[in-house]
């Protein structure tokens, strides 16, 4: 599911209001609680700059490469 900005601000708004029911992909949807929310925009977060990156999502501060050798 690709999220907007738009969608971000709806999640965003809410959060600052105090509201649980926002309108985010084109559904109106009623979150639990505000913990909810701050888990609903990280995801939107995440998805609007794996769309940014063309697909690619840095998931940590660090990025391991290994190797193997042959014997």
């Amino acid at each position: 599911m690709a999220f907007t900005e738009s969608d971000l601000q709806s999640v965003n708004t809410a959060i600052a209001s105090g509201e649980l029911t926002v309108k985010v992909a084109g559904r109106e949807v009623t979150y639990r609680s505000l913990d909810d929310l701050l888990k609903a925009r990280a995801a939107i977060t995440s998805d609007i700059a794996a769309a940014r990156a063309g697909g690619r999502v840095r998931t940590g501060y660090f990025n391991f490469a290994t190797s193997r050798e042959r014997l």
